[in-house]
């Protein structure tokens, strides 16, 4: 047998000692294995040991083949371009024979195994953890490279396909993006493993990426080029996404300024800006504000783009919700009904911005009494979620948050009860406890317990939430006041009528 031919050689070697004794056996017989593949195998199998070890896919790389990505950086470039010479890209497309090779090398040492079902290729994590001591000293750079192929690999366009690749990019993105500092990523690709981080939902990663990547980009283009403004627009989409409306709405009025003198008033960056605006001053309860910019972005993406552009169906339904907020309920209703369908035909039943639609018309509908409507939507939107981000995203915990509201109004506590605890305790760990949809979250539950009579945790729920909302928000924030006044009823059923009339006082003069 070759390990044992060779088995005094191989217990000599530094790299092996300290294994356990079975390990030692079977790292051995696999360096065995390495000695004799060609470069492009050894490469292959280096790049995968950085990825996750299961989900490997040709496509990835195939994307980053022929993409057209300008990183900046040559050498950069050069290293990459060189790596993906080796796995497949021929001139400015992919050959997966070459591919293919690369992997039977590979294969025939029980190196890599394919998926049948998913079409993907996996490595035992033995064989994942063994076969980044192939490395030595070269594995930082072999990092840079491969998170540069994610990053190339990945596009920003919108189509049901497009967001299923990138969700599977997540896995392989944490795992390669490990020890690395923001600064040793490249700008771009900086900004499109934010995207990633984003999309699932993971906001402080997407953060810390995106503050590096300004910095960059203003040191090296100035504040003023368009590609510093697209970074400053996605860092303050980060800040909305955490309900830090005020940072947002700061970047945001930066980026508005700027678009307009260097893009022109109408160009669709700009229209962007302005219509991100007015969702942030619509999420402090300046309606009107947030109401009279969101038209004018409407008119503009109709001339500019068409009545059925994603971006001004977009625009639209943000439009529909600051009517619904005014209390305009058949405008609002009549607005969405419009975006659902447009939105549904245009990118299918599926897509997120359908989903966000979908989710949209059912509030309205809760909020007209029509309950039964309401939850069939909700219902929808929840399982569709479930399926295409896990249970944990904060887009599923919004919508699992919204059915049991409807649930509460519909006057089925225990199931609203069951769906809000869960909610709160995830929602919680995965955004924080001063994030505004926790305080909603706990702002709901406390309804549903004042419904079962359960006045004391009522009020411990909503006088916390009162307290967050007051430091998260402001004063006269409308969800503040709303906190308020169900504070002081809750007080007038505990008998409690000076706290209760001390907060009314408050709630009159703020809203006078």
């Amino acid at each position: 047998m070759l390990y044992q031919r060779e088995r005094d050689n191989l217990l000599q070697n530094k790299e092996l000692q300290g294994q356990d004794p079975y390990e030692l056996a079977v790292y051995s017989t696999w360096r065995l294995s390495y000695e004799k593949l060609d470069d492009p195998a050894r490469s292959f199998l280096q790049v995968c040991s950085l990825l996750h070890h299961e989900g490997i896919s040709e496509e990835m790389f195939k994307k980053a083949a022929v993409s057209q990505l300008e990183l900046g950086d040559s050498e950069l470039l050069d290293e990459v371009t060189h790596l993906l010479n080796q796995l497949g890209k021929q001139d400015s497309g992919w050959s997966s024979w070459k591919f293919q090779k690369v992997i039977m090398r590979l294969g025939s040492h029980s190196l890599i195994e394919y998926d049948h079902q998913n079409h993907t290729y996996s490595i035992h994590p033995l064989v994942h953890h063994w076969s980044r001591t192939t490395m030595e000293g070269n594995r930082h750079n072999m990092q840079k490279l491969v998170l540069t192929i994610i990053g190339q690999s990945f596009s920003m366009t919108i189509t049901d396909e497009d967001i299923k690749y990138r969700r599977k990019l997540l896995k392989h993105t944490t795992n390669s993006i490990t020890s690395l500092r923001p600064e040793d990523i490249n700008p771009l690709v900086g900004m499109h493993i934010a995207e990633i981080y984003g999309e699932a939902g993971r906001w402080k990663e997407t953060e810390v990426l995106e503050v590096v990547v300004v910095e960059k980009r203003k040191r090296a283009l100035g504040d003023d080029h368009t590609d510093t403004l697209t970074s400053m627009q996605g860092l303050a989409n980060t800040y909305w996404s955490q309900g830090r409306w005020s940072d947002a709405e700061a970047l945001y009025l930066v980026v508005l300024e700027k678009r307009r003198l260097v893009l022109g008033d109408e160009h669709p960056d700009t229209l962007e800006s302005m219509a991100n605006l007015a969702t942030t001053y619509s999420y402090q309860g300046r309606w009107k504000e947030a109401e009279a910019l969101l038209l004018v972005a409407v008119e503009k993406r109709n001339q500019v783009l068409g009545d059925e552009h994603a971006d001004t169906l977009v625009t639209m339904g943000n439009l529909a919700s600051t009517y619904r907020n005014q209390g305009r309920l058949k405008d609002t209703e009549a607005l969405e009904l419009v975006v659902m369908e447009r939105t549904r035909r245009l990118l299918g039943e599926e897509h997120p911005h359908t989903l966000v639609a979908m989710g949209n018309l059912a509030y309205t509908y809760r909020n007209q009494d029509r309950l039964d409507d309401a939850e069939a939507l909700e219902l929808v939107v929840m399982e569709k979620r479930k399926q295409l981000l896990g249970e944990d995203h904060p887009h599923t915990l919004r919508a699992m948050s919204h059915l049991a509201v409807t649930y509460w109004k519909q006057g089925r506590w225990n199931e609203a009860e069951g769906l809000q605890v869960v909610t709160m305790e995830k929602t919680k760990r995965v955004l924080g406890d001063d994030h505004i949809w926790t305080l909603e979250n706990m702002a709901q539950l406390a309804n549903t317990y004042k419904g079962q009579g359960r006045l004391d945790d009522t009020v411990a729920l909503q006088e916390a939430v009162m307290q967050k909302r007051k430091q998260v928000l402001r004063d006269g924030h409308p969800d503040t006041l709303k906190s308020m006044s169900n504070l002081a009823a809750t007080y007038r059923d505990l008998g409690r009528m000076n706290d209760a009339e001390a907060l009314e006082v408050v709630v009159k003069e703020k809203t006078t």
